[in-house]
């Protein structure tokens, strides 16, 4: 009895100390803050848990080796392409890119450069994209850089394996990078063809120990593909059987991908050597010619690849949304599976709706998670209050995560609109600056539209209380989703 008192007393000590890091080290907004500071006085014991697995603060460490990527002749274009705007001196490739001179900007101040001579192919099946993607995998010559939030044991993760493992004999380089957290079933054994062809896996933040990770909050959620640094993939699709279509309870999976050729391609193998590198230690990529060469198809669409995460003390894929929505004079179209926006962004949409803006937002008709499926339509609820359209994707499940602005300027990738997304996890966006493929993309939207249903305000304001009463508690603990 007198152990378990002392333990109580120390876990409380302990708290105190959490809630002064929370207070005066950590900087969150309010609303995470007060959650944390709740949770540690008026739950100790579990308050502790949830702190230790859930409430550390990762932007205080350099968990990225940023230097060296100076070296890449992409990355030397960044100094001058900030300077030649500042001097209204840049030569814009097309009228997208020049409307949205601001956000270029605002992308470039935090590092990303601005590619202007890439061709895009979109994909919103799986099927599709998976024959496309297995067909450029085997046609690699020199490496394979391959990164996903989940990879399952199945029929599609096995393929994916045999595929590699085939590559690796022939001698091409192939390095797959996997969440621990999102491909937590994977065993060494799912793994041992390929590395014993010769291929090299590693895993981002893995637990040391089987049921405890302090970092287990903190999810790379980014999907790349990156061939001979020629051909790269970015969007929504992981790897496993459901994204085809396969999964009884979510039946068909409406994502969106694309594949890239062009110099952006450089700035996402930019971004897989950061995260390598961080999770090898051993086994670094150096940042040589072979992984960043001339392209050799040339298209015309600019394309800034932004990527975010908790080490940063900015947002930058929330503020490159934000800062989308600001320049929106006709329409803002959103896709998203999870819809909880921070207070910023929620202003941002509402002042849209109020400038006679068209904003349509299309979210799933069914939850994967529930607690934030009922956030979702707490805040769905205030933009339909404010003039905003709402539409239930009904032909099986939606993870699609894109923004269309005006039919000029987009965003697909990997980031929700929601908190997790924009604080808590490791993504990746590509904004893409160019009027024929925002059209693509809004036609896709509406055809959407013709598989889904309208939520009207009248519908919403009828909501039983147990909904209601669902939300709040939902919308509440928000925050710590």
């Amino acid at each position: 009895m007198y152990i378990i008192t002392l333990l109580f007393q120390l876990v409380i000590v302990l708290n105190m100390f959490f809630i002064l890091i929370v207070i005066f080290r950590e900087r969150r907004d309010v609303g995470s803050s007060w959650a944390w500071l709740l949770v540690l006085l008026f739950i100790p014991l579990l308050g502790f848990i949830l702190y230790l697995l859930f409430g550390q603060n990762l932007r205080r460490y350099h968990l990225f080796q940023w230097e060296d990527r100076k070296k890449i002749k992409s990355e030397k274009m960044l100094g001058t392409q900030l300077m030649q705007i500042r001097n209204h001196q840049f030569q814009f490739h097309n009228q997208a890119t020049k409307d949205s001179e601001d956000l270029v900007y605002m992308h470039l101040i935090h590092g990303v450069v601005l590619t202007e001579d890439n061709s895009v192919e979109l994909f919103t099946d799986g099927q599709e994209k998976f024959d496309m993607l297995f067909k450029d995998l085997q046609g690699a010559k020199d490496h394979i850089h391959l990164q996903y939030y989940i990879i399952k044991n199945d029929q599609l993760g096995k393929k994916l394996i045999e595929v590699l493992a085939k590559k690796a004999k022939e001698g091409v380089k192939v390095r797959v990078l996997y969440d621990d957290l999102g491909s937590r079933r994977l065993t060494k054994r799912f793994f041992k063809k390929l590395r014993d062809s010769g291929g090299i896996v590693e895993a981002f933040f893995p637990s040391k120990f089987r049921l405890i990770n302090l970092r287990l909050n903190y999810r790379n959620h980014r999907k790349l593909v990156i061939i001979d640094g020629k051909i790269g993939y970015v969007g929504g699709f992981n790897i496993g059987n459901e994204y085809l279509g396969k999964n009884q309870k979510f039946g068909y999976w409406r994502d969106t991908h694309l594949r890239i050729q062009g110099t952006a391609v450089h700035s996402k193998q930019t971004r897989f050597i950061l995260d390598w590198n961080q999770a090898s230690h051993s086994q670094n990529i150096t940042y040589s010619p072979e992984y960043f060469p001339e392209p050799t198809f040339q298209g015309n669409i600019g394309i800034q690849i932004v990527s975010s995460g908790p080490d940063s003390e900015w947002e930058h894929i929330k503020n490159g949304f934000i800062k989308m929505i600001q320049l929106a004079k006709k329409s803002v179209f959103i896709q998203t599976p999870y819809f909880i926006p921070d207070t910023s962004l929620l202003d941002s949409l509402r002042i849209a709706c109020f400038s006679g803006v068209k904003v349509k937002i299309m979210i799933p008709n069914k939850p994967d998670h529930i607690c934030v499926y009922w956030a979702t339509l707490s805040y769905i609820g205030e933009l339909l209050k404010a003039g905003a359209t709402v539409y239930i994707y009904d032909d099986g499940f939606i993870h699609a995560k894109t923004l269309i602005i005006d039919e000029k300027i987009s965003s697909v990738g990997t980031a929700n609109i929601d908190v997790r997304s924009f604080k808590l996890d490791f993504e990746v966006n590509a904004f893409l600056y160019d009027e024929g493929f925002a059209q693509r993309l809004t036609e896709t939207f509406q055809k959407d539209i013709k598989v889904s249903r309208e939520l009207t305000l009248d519908e919403y304001a009828k909501f039983p209380l147990w909904i209601r009463f669902k939300e709040s508690i939902a919308r509440l603990v928000s925050p710590l989703l």
